[in-house]
């Protein structure tokens, strides 16, 4: 497939051209003395609070990000690759609320619940990777990230986002567990997320966060938050700059602090509601950003992760259904290396196991639409066409050609919609996707078996946590 284009050739350089002289002439905001040090030993300026960085070194810094990145969990054989022009997908994080389509209810998420979200997608075929999806109101606030981790990594063997981080303490707890849960790191690396403060500040915690996770020679993944209209410009050109400028300067502090280090570019970009002020994820605006955004990233040859199975609905209704298809569609399109927010409700606030199964189906369409199909001798089936008229079938049912290409995958065989006839849909009781959405999460969690962490991890772990806990 072609990828989508929303930006042309010349519109990428502008925006690149223009996020170096944000960088420069205004800088970002910047006061940890060694993070500003080690800047200005590389030719960027101090202006009181904020830090010039030149446009060579951002571009030197970027040069040396690996074009390919390829992330590990407790099975080797389930490792991803970003950068290879493959698909992955993974979840939304750090949910607050647990949404009951049944009772059309919300409550507020336990450890229980992420074990349970962690386990149902790590049966889900199309989910290639996990993010902790909740943040547990059952535990210290201060230990979420630790937690999250733990009960997510015990329930699955696909490769693992940790928690985002903003402090160099919880970013070295992590890592520590990430070592003691996956010991083998042959089969690839490991992430951590941690997020700059929109527009162009970078507090002291945050830059001992990232200098923390160069010295792990993980895998850095930056991923700025600006709000369209709030922390960042109203124009969306205005906007997806302001984001690739705040990724640029975070690249450039965790290059400089370990050369080569691997990379992956992405985009949080929202919009705000100009009725009421909030953040709303439900936008179409959403999607066409996203595409931008995954631009930029190709234009630095960079694997790129956005965010796209998004809404403002709150239920599982029709608008949350159309809302995420094409905010993930959009940016799936345009050539995106992983796509972000499976499972995602209310703006990001609320969850489901119903909405997981849906979105899995959703991602196979989405994969489907991007094989797109083969055009030759084989595929433009002259001769069988030939075959059928002169034979007299009138039809290609019998033909080992029709065998082939449905055994070969050339029509997406879905599993919770329905699209038997109407009499038939009568007959079975008139059932929504939702309750087969829920059937299927249900019987999936019932016979779905994930390996457990050995008994040592499990106590290794613990400790970990543990003395976060006291300190």
């Amino acid at each position: 497939m072609n990828p989508l284009q929303f930006l042309t050739d010349d519109e990428i350089e502008e925006i690149h051209q223009t996020s170096l002289r944000l960088l420069f002439e205004l800088g970002v905001e910047m006061t940890l003395p060694a993070a500003v040090e080690m800047l200005c030993d590389h030719g960027a300026l101090q202006k009181g609070n904020r830090v010039l960085i030149p446009p060579d070194l951002v571009e030197e810094c970027v040069a040396q990000c690996p074009p390919r990145v390829t992330l590990c969990g407790r099975d080797a054989q389930q490792a991803i690759t970003l950068g290879d022009g493959s698909l992955s997908l993974h979840n939304v994080g750090g949910v607050p609320n647990v949404y009951d389509p049944a009772t059309n209810t919300r409550r507020r998420a336990t450890r229980q619940d992420n074990m349970q979200a962690a386990r149902l997608l790590d049966a889900l075929p199309n989910v290639t990777a996990l993010a902790s999806i909740y943040t547990p109101g059952d535990v210290a606030a201060d230990l979420y990230p630790l937690w999250m981790y733990f009960d997510t990594v015990s329930n699955t063997t696909k490769p693992v986002h940790p928690p985002g981080t903003q402090t160099a303490a919880t970013a070295r707890m992590l890592a520590e567990l990430v070592q003691i849960a996956c010991p083998e790191t042959e089969c690839g690396q490991h992430q951590i997320p941690i997020s700059p403060i929109s527009p162009l500040v970078f507090p002291d915690d945050l830059v001992e966060a990232i200098l923390e996770v160069a010295r792990t020679g993980w895998v850095f993944e930056p991923l700025p938050c600006p709000i369209v209209g709030a922390t960042a410009p109203m124009s969306l050109a205005g906007a997806v700059m302001q984001q690739n400028a705040e990724s640029l300067a975070a690249i450039v502090l965790a290059q400089l602090a370990a050369p080569g280090l691997p990379v992956v570019y992405h985009g949080r970009l929202s919009v705000m509601d100009p009725r009421s002020g909030l953040s709303i994820w439900g936008s179409p605006e959403i999607g066409v950003m996203s595409a931008a955004t995954v631009q930029m990233g190709h234009y630095y040859h960079l694997p790129v992760n956005v965010y796209g199975f998004c809404t403002s609905a709150q239920p599982l209704n029709i608008q949350n259904g159309y809302e995420r298809a094409i905010n993930a569609l959009v940016p799936v399109m345009a050539g995106a290396d992983e796509i972000s927010g499976v499972g995602e409700m209310d703006g990001g606030v609320m969850s489901s196991l119903a909405q997981m199964v849906i979105d899995d189906e959703i991602v196979g369409s989405l994969r489907r639409i991007r094989r797109g199909f083969a055009v030759d001798k084989d595929s433009m089936a002259l001769e069988v066409i030939k075959a059928v008229i002169e034979g007299g079938a009138g039809n290609f049912l019998a033909e080992m050609h029709t065998v082939r290409y449905l055994r070969a995958g050339e029509l997406f065989g879905a599993s919770l919609a329905m699209r038997q006839g109407f009499g038939e849909w009568q007959a079975a009781g008139q059932p929504s996707i939702v309750r087969r959405a829920t059937d299927q999460a249900g019987q999936l969690l019932a016979e779905h078996q994930v390996p457990p962490l050995s008994e040592d991890q499990k106590t290794a772990m613990l400790a970990v946590i543990e003395a976060a806990a006291k300190t």
